[in-house]
C-alpha cells in the first residue's frame, strides 16, 4: 500500500467540504459509509492505530450529534462500527448496531418476495430493489449475524444477495442492472451503470469474507462475480477507465474504476478466482485512477449521487463532482494495489 498517497487522499476526504453534501465527512450517510470503511481497511492492512483512532473519534462525534432516521443508506456506516466494536469491545457501539439490526430485520419495508426495499432519506422507493443496498445494508446484516451467531440473521443476508442476483443481473452480458421494480416488473432503462455494477463486484467479496460462507451458495456468488469480471475486461476503455455507462462512449467514471480494480485484485490474490486477464485490467485501472488524483488529494472524474433512471441519458447527465465515496473507493483500491 502506498501509504503516502493513501494519507493524501484520506486527508482530503477528512477536510471541510460543507458546501458539498457528498463530500462532507461529518454527515452520517452512504457516501461516508464508504469513506469510513476504507479507513478500516487501511487499519487492517497496516495495524496503524491512527486509522483506528480516526474511526473511533468519527463514531463518537456522530453519536454525540445524534444519529439520523433509519433507511438503507443510513445503515451503511454501521458496517464499520460493527468491525470497530470487535476490535474495541465498545458495548455502546454494539447496542447501536443491535438496535439498527432489529429495525432492518423486523421493520424495514420489503418488496414482493422479501427483497429489501430501497428506502432512502427521500422516502420509500415502492417495490424497488437497487444494487446499492447490498453494500449499504446487507453487509452490515451479515456482519451482525456473524457477531451474534444468529443463523436467522445470516440467512437473511444470504437471501438478499440471492434475490438481488435473481432480478438485477443481465444474463446476456454478465453485467448488472441498477434496479428492479416489482410494480410493473421492469429494470428501468436497463442501462449498465458502472458504479452500480461496482457495488456487487466489491460487496460480494466482503460478504464471503465476513460470513465464511461455503458450498453451493459460495459457488453461485463466485460464478456470478466471474461472469461480471469477464464482462468488465471486455468493456474497459483504452485509458483504463470504465465509462459511466459501460457499453457506450459516455464519460469516464473514476469511482467505479477504482472499485473494479479493488475487486479484481482482491478476487485473484485471495484465490477466489483464477486470473483471466483481471490483474492486467486492474493494473490499467489503478494507473488511470492515480492519474486523476489532484495535488491536494481530490479524486477527479466521479459522478454524483445517482438514482434509478428510466432513460439512459439520465445517467450521462449526472454531474461530475468530488465525493466521499469517490475518495473512499479509491482508498479501498490503494489498500490492495501494489
Amino acid at each position: 500500500m502506498d501509504k503516502q498517497l493513501f494519507d493524501k487522499v484520506m486527508n482530503c476526504m477528512l477536510g471541510d467540504r460543507s458546501d458539498n453534501s457528498h463530500m462532507n465527512f461529518t454527515v452520517w450517510e452512504w457516501p461516508t459509509a464508504i469513506g469510513v470503511y476504507s479507513i478500516y481497511k487501511a487499519y487492517l492492512k497496516t495495524n496503524d492505530k491512527q486509522y483506528l483512532n480516526l474511526l473511533i473519534k468519527w463514531f463518537d462525534d456522530r453519536i454525540a450529534e445524534g444519529l439520523p432516521p433509519k433507511n438503507v443508506n443510513s445503515v451503511g456506516p454501521l458496517l464499520t462500527m460493527a468491525h470497530v466494536y470487535e476490535i474495541t469491545g465498545r458495548e455502546d457501539y454494539l447496542a447501536i448496531c443491535k438496535e439498527w439490526l432489529d429495525w432492518v430485520m423486523n421493520e424495514m419495508p420489503r418488496t414482493q418476495e422479501g427483497g429489501l426495499e430501497h428506502m432512502t432519506v427521500n422516502g420509500r422507493h415502492y417495490e424497488q430493489m437497487w444494487v446499492d443496498t447490498l453494500f449499504m445494508t446487507v453487509l452490515f446484516v451479515a456482519k451482525m449475524g456473524k457477531i451474534t451467531g444468529d443463523q436467522k440473521v445470516m440467512d437473511e443476508a444470504t437471501y438478499q444477495f440471492l434475490i438481488h442476483i435473481k432480478y438485477l443481473t443481465n444474463t446476456k452480458t454478465g453485467l448488472w442492472h441498477h434496479a428492479f421494480c416489482f410494480d410493473g416488473r421492469h429494470n428501468y432503462s436497463g442501462a449498465p451503470w458502472a458504479r452500480g455494477n461496482s457495488w456487487y463486484a466489491s460487496s460480494v467479496q466482503e460478504f464471503i469474507d465476513i460470513t465464511g460462507i461455503d458450498g453451493a451458495v459460495k459457488r453461485f456468488l463466485v460464478e456470478t462475480l466471474k461472469s461480471q469480471l469477464d464482462a468488465l475486461v471486455k468493456y474497459q476503455g483504452p485509458e483504463g477507465f470504465w465509462h459511466t455507462l459501460m457499453d457506450d462512449d459516455s464519460y469516464n467514471e473514476t469511482s467505479a474504476t477504482a472499485s473494479f480494480a479493488y475487486s479484481m485484485i482482491k478476487a485473484v490474490k485471495s484465490g477466489l478466482v483464477e486470473d483471466n486477464g483481471y490483474l492486467a485490467s486492474a493494473k490499467k485501472a489503478v494507473a488511470a485512477v492515480k492519474s486523476v488524483i489532484e495535488d491536494d488529494g481530490t479524486v477527479g472524474g466521479v459522478s454524483y449521487g445517482t438514482g434509478a433512471k428510466f432513460e439512459r441519458s439520465g445517467y450521462t447527465e449526472v454531474p461530475i463532482r468530488p465525493t466521499t465515496y469517490g475518495q473512499g473507493l479509491t482508498l479501498m483500491m490503494l489498500t490492495v494495489a501494489d
